[in-house]
Formats: C-alpha cells, structure tokens, sequence
C-alpha cells in the first residue's frame, strides 16, 4: 500500500508539539509568516510543479532562506526543526502550514479549514527565483499589492483580511528596514525585546490591526505603505472599514483567505488531501 506524503498521527501530535512551542517561545508571528513566504511563492500561470512555486517546503533550502523578503526565517526554521526530526511522517511543506495555522488559533484568531498531505520538494534547484513575495515600500503600495497576490490567484478581499494578520509581530529595522528599534510595548520581550509592532497587543490575534491603522492615534505603532493603501485605496477600504467595525466577519474571511493561501501550489497525496478534525 502506498503511504501519503504525511502521517495523519504524527501531523496530530506534531501539532502538539506546535502548542508548547508556542506557549514557550511566544513565537506566534514568526512561525505565520514562515508558512505565508513558503506558500506566498506562487505563480498561477505556470502549471508545472515546483516550476509554480507555493507550499512545497522549499524555503528549508539556503538559497531561498537567503531571499530579502525572508531575512530572519531561519529562526522559525530554526525552531520547527527538532519536531521534523521527531515526526519523519510529517513532511516540511505540511509542517511549516500547520505551524501558521496552529499559531494564528493560539493568538486567538479563527480556525482555518485546513487541509494537508503536501509533497516537499528535494533539491535546492526547486526553489523558485527571488523576488515573488511583497515588499513592504513600494512606490505604488496597491498596484504592488495586487500585482503580487493576483498572481497567485488571490483578491482584494484576500489581500485585506490577510493583512490583517500584521495584528500579530513586530518589524525589526536590522531585517526588513523598517519599524523602531524599539517602542513602549516591545522593549521588555516577551520573546527578544525590540522592533515595532502593529498593534498595542502584538502576540493577540483580533481586529485591532484595521482599528489602529484607521485611527493612527499612536506613533508607536507601525503603518507600512502596503498597511496604509487599504484604507486609501476605494477597492481595499470597503473590506478594511468592514473588518474594523466587525471582528467575525474579519474572522470569518481571514480564515478562508489563509486557507487559500496554504494551499496554494501545493500537490497534495492523496489528490484530495488529509483533514485533521
């Protein structure tokens, strides 16, 4: 009997795992943007796997860690690798989407409809080119935005409630170039202190991300050029103003968006994928 790209025991106890990671090391954030970057490499117009990029595990390789975009990543690598040593049934494609998710749940956040089984891609040569994922300052925040996420598929409705996962973590000038070195909420940790975050409780997954950016009455807290255009651009600011006023319906959208966002490019054995619960 052939055996699917991961065991549906060890993904279960794996995400046991997750938890107590979490719970330890309060490493929420970083462990949601590890899956995104490794998925967020996707290309619709190109139908060969792993030629298309997305959720195949390929940012384990050195050549794709060292991208810009994922300046820091190797720690949540870093992080995740002694569960991959213990669960050899548990592929890394699979764990670095189950990681974001169990994260994004933990914080608080919505359940995401999850799906797994993903096939890890085995060289470095598989490893898409640099240059897929978003930049924080483009010259033109909503062209940039749309231009990377309607390649791989997405909306503006995705493109928003997925922003609004910048609820959780920090930017660290020393790796993206942006943010304060430090600020009244981010100096004393926890986790390492530093950097700025977003919103006043930035390992607490809610709406506050859309409110702070709406009211922008702290100067401690970050709006990014790619934050500011959803309430500046018409298209954008119909869901931004809808998720600030209402957190369920954030919820429920976010939830469907990262979903989306896991799966995409992925080729999933068996073909229609393992659910969990």
């Amino acid at each position: 009997m052939a055996t699917a790209a991961s065991d549906p025991v060890q993904l279960k106890s794996a995400r046991e795992d997750i938890k107590e990671l979490l719970k330890s090391k309060f490493c929420y954030p970083i462990l949601v943007r590890l899956g995104w970057h490794d998925a967020g490499t996707y290309n619709k117009n190109i139908e060969e796997w792993p030629k298309r990029g997305g959720a195949n595990g390929s940012i384990r390789f050195e050549v794709e860690l060292k991208h810009g975009a994922n300046a820091g990543l190797v720690n949540a690598l870093n992080l995740l690798q002694p569960i991959k040593d213990k669960y050899s049934g548990v592929t890394y494609a699979d764990l670095f989407q189950l990681a974001s998710a169990t994260a994004v749940e933990e914080a608080g956040g919505p359940k995401i409809p999850m799906k797994y089984g993903r096939v890890d891609v085995s060289a470095p040569d598989d490893c898409p080119e640099e240059g897929r994922l978003p930049s924080a300052g483009p010259p033109k925040p909503a062209d940039h935005l749309r231009e990377v996420f309607y390649r791989m598929g997405l909306s503006d409705q995705d493109i928003v409630a997925l922003s609004g996962a910048h609820t959780l973590g920090r930017s660290r000038p020393d790796r993206s170039g942006w943010g304060k070195p430090e600020t009244k909420y981010t100096k004393s940790g926890p986790g390492e202190p530093g950097g700025q975050s977003w919103t006043a409780e930035w390992l607490k997954f809610d709406n506050s991300y859309f409110r702070d950016i709406k009211e922008r009455k702290d100067e401690d807290l970050l709006v990014l050029p790619t934050d500011a255009v959803i309430f500046e651009d018409s298209s954008f600011k119909v869901y931004a103003e809808k998720y600030a006023a209402d957190q369920v319906a954030f919820f429920k959208d976010y939830a469907e968006a990262h979903a989306k966002l896991s799966n995409l490019g992925a080729k999933f054995d068996p073909p229609q994928g393992i659910l969990l619960d």
